[in-house]
C-alpha cells in the first residue's frame, strides 16, 4: 500500500534527509525540480517551442519553480516565470535558486523571462500559454488564499493549456484536502517523496487531477511511517488478499453468510445484499425477511436460501424472530445486520439484543446502525469488532458531530470512530475510508454514478462475501470497498455515470473479480 503523508509528516521526512543524513536541501529541491519538468515533459511531449509560465511563490515550492523553468529553458521551451513575491523575501535554497536563474536569464536572449507580479493586469500577456506550472504554495499551506495569490489562481483555472501543479495545488491543505478558498485545478500534480492524505480526500481529489509520485533521494529510511498510518489502496494490494478457491472446494467451505434484512417497503435492500454476498464468491447465503415478503423474494432469488420470520405489524422483523435468527447463528461464518430493516420499536430492539450476541464476524449496516445509536457500547460487548458501513449522517448519528463535519475531516473523523466505537468502520463517500486502531485505508476505486438507491447494500454484501471466504474482517473491509468501487468504474464504461443502478454495480463484480485475479 502507498502511504499518504500529512503536511507535517513530509516536513518531517524532509528535515531528517537533511539533518541526520546530512544531503542538503539544495540537492533535494535540485532533485524535486528535475523530477517535475520531466515528469511534464512525459504528460505533455518535447516542450521545445512551448510556451511555459511558471508561477512562484516565496517558499520552497516557488525554488522547486525556479529548478523547473531552468530544466525547461535546457529543453528549449520559451519560458516565462512570475514570481508572486519581491526577490528580497527569498531565503535559503529558493533564494540560491532564483539567483541562479536570474544570471540564466542574462544570456537566454529572450526565451527566459522572471517578472515581479504586483497587479493582474499583466496577466494578460501569458494568454497563450501552453502549460502552466503552479509553484505558489506547498504542502505547507493553510488558510484562505488572498491578493495576488487568489486572482492568480483563478487565472491559472481560466487557462486552455495544462496546469501542472508542484506537490499539491496551491489552495489546498495537504493533510486534509480541504480548500477554504480558491484552489488551482490541475491536470496532472507532481508530488515528491510520497503521496499525500490531501491529493486523495475533498476537493484535493478533484483539483490534484492525475498523481505522480517522484523520488527526490529522501533516504527510505527517513520515511518511516507513523504508528498510526493513512494509506492508499491499489489494484496490486487486493489482487494480492483475494481468496484463491482450493481444488476440493464446497458449498460450505467456501463462505457462509446469514444475511438479516429487509422489510415491507423495502424489498430490494435484501436482494442485493445477498446477490452481492454470492457474487463475491460466498457458497452459501441465507437470508432472514419478514414472512410478508417471503412470497415476493421466492421469485425473485433462486440462489439464495430464504428464511421467513415473524414480523411487526408494519412488516419489519419482530421480537418473535429473534428465536429463528438464533437457530442458524453457528451455522453462519459472518452475518449481515441491517440492510432495508425500517425503523420500528420492536425492531431496534431486535438489533440491540442481536449485536453483542453474534459471535462469528458481523457486518452492520443501514438501519442496523441507526438502531444502535445512542447505546454503542454494546458493540464493545463483542468478541470481534464488528464491521459499520455509515454515511456520514449515520456516523453522526452514532458518535455525535455534524455530518458535513465528518465528510470534510473524513480521514481524522473515521481514525477516531473507529477507536471510540471498538470496531472496524468503513465511512462511505468520496472517497469511501477504512479504519481499525488508527489505521486509516483511502479507496482509489469507484465514481459519482454510485451514488444511487442500493449501492450500500450491495457494499455490505460484498464484504461480507470476502469475509465467510476466511478473510480477516479489516482486510475484508477494506478489499470489498475497492472490489466494489472496481465493480462501479466497470459499470460507468458500460452504462455511463448518470444512468446507473445498483444492480449495474451487482452485475459487474464477477468481471472485477477476474480482472483482479487475472
Amino acid at each position: 500500500m502507498r502511504l499518504l503523508a500529512t503536511a507535517e509528516m513530509m516536513q518531517g521526512f524532509d528535515r531528517t534527509a537533511i539533518e541526520r543524513y546530512r544531503i542538503p536541501g539544495l540537492v533535494l529541491m535540485e532533485n524535486a525540480g528535475r523530477c517535475c519538468a520531466d515528469e511534464l515533459v512525459d504528460a505533455t511531449g518535447d516542450p521545445a517551442g512551448k510556451h511555459v509560465v511558471v508561477v512562484c511563490g516565496k517558499g520552497n515550492n516557488g525554488g522547486d519553480g525556479f529548478v523547473i523553468a531552468r530544466h525547461l529553458h535546457n529543453r528549449r521551451a520559451r519560458v516565462d516565470v512570475l514570481l508572486l513575491a519581491s526577490p528580497g523575501s527569498l531565503a535559503g535554497d529558493a533564494a540560491t535558486n532564483f539567483r541562479m536563474l536570474r544570471q540564466l536569464r542574462r544570456s537566454a536572449k529572450g526565451t527566459l523571462r522572471i517578472v515581479r507580479l504586483s497587479r493582474k493586469s499583466p496577466l494578460r500577456a501569458y494568454e497563450d500559454a501552453d502549460i502552466v506550472v503552479d509553484a505558489i504554495f506547498g504542502t505547507g499551506f493553510s488558510g484562505v488564499p488572498k491578493g495576488m495569490a487568489h486572482d492568480v489562481i483563478e487565472w491559472i483555472n481560466g487557462r486552455a493549456g495544462t496546469i501542472v501543479a508542484v506537490d499539491i495545488p496551491s489552495g489546498i491543505a495537504a493533510s486534509s484536502g480541504e480548500a477554504s478558498g480558491a484552489a488551482v485545478r490541475a491536470h496532472l500534480t507532481v508530488t515528491m517523496g510520497t503521496a499525500k492524505i490531501g491529493h486523495y480526500i475533498g476537493e484535493g481529489r478533484v483539483c490534484s487531477g492525475k498523481v505522480h509520485v517522484v523520488d527526490i533521494g529522501i533516504p527510505r529510511e527517513a520515511m518511516t511511517p507513523p504508528r498510526q498510518p493513512t494509506c492508499l489502496i491499489e489494484e496490486n494490494d487486493v489482487s494480492g488478499l483475494l481468496p484463491r478457491r482450493p481444488f476440493n472446494a464446497h458449498k460450505y467451505s467456501v463462505g457462509k453468510v446469514l444475511v438479516i434484512a429487509g422489510s415491507r417497503n423495502y424489498t430490494g435492500a435484501p436482494v442485493l445484499a445477498a446477490l452481492a454476498a454470492m457474487k463475491t464468491g460466498a457458497g452459501a447465503v441465507v437470508l432472514c425477511v419478514p414472512e410478508s415478503i417471503h412470497g415476493l423474494l421466492v421469485r425473485k432469488l433462486t440462489d439464495v436460501i430464504l428464511l421467513p420470520c415473524p414480523e411487526t405489524s408494519a412488516g419489519t422483523l419482530g421480537s418473535g424472530a429473534r428465536l429463528e435468527i438464533e437457530k442458524k447463528l453457528p451455522w453462519a461464518d459472518v452475518v449481515v445486520l441491517g440492510p432495508g430493516l425500517s425503523r420500528h420499536e420492536e425492531t431496534d430492539r431486535l438489533v440491540r439484543d442481536l449485536v453483542p450476541t453474534i459471535s462469528c464476524p458481523l457486518v452492520l449496516d443501514a438501519d442496523g446502525l441507526n438502531a444502535i445509536s445512542g447505546v454503542t457500547a454494546i458493540l464493545k460487548r463483542r468478541k470481534t469488532p464488528a464491521i459499520l458501513t455509515p454515511h456520514t449522517g449515520e456516523l453522526a448519528r452514532l458518535v455525535g458531530g455534524e455530518s458535513a463535519a465528518h465528510d470534510r475531516l473524513r480521514v481524522e473523523s473515521v481514525r477516531s470512530s473507529a477507536h471510540a466505537l471498538g470496531s472496524i468502520v468503513v465511512l462511505k463517500g468520496a472517497p469511501t475510508v477504512t479504519a481499525e486502531k488508527g489505521t486509516v485505508i483511502v479507496n482509489s476505486t469507484g465514481n459519482p454514478g454510485m451514488a444511487t438507491i442500493g449501492s450500500g447494500d450491495v457494499l455490505s454484501g460484498t464484504i461480507a462475501g470476502l469475509v465467510g471466504q476466511h478473510l480477516d474482517s479489516f482486510s475484508a473491509a477494506y478489499a470489498g470497498v475497492f472490489l466494489h468501487g472496481k465493480a462501479g468504474d466497470l459499470a460507468a464504461e458500460e452504462f455511463g455515470e448518470r444512468s446507473m443502478l445498483a444492480t449495474d454495480i451487482l452485475s459487474h463484480i464477477p468481471h472485477a473479480l477476474k480482472l483482479l485475479a487475472s
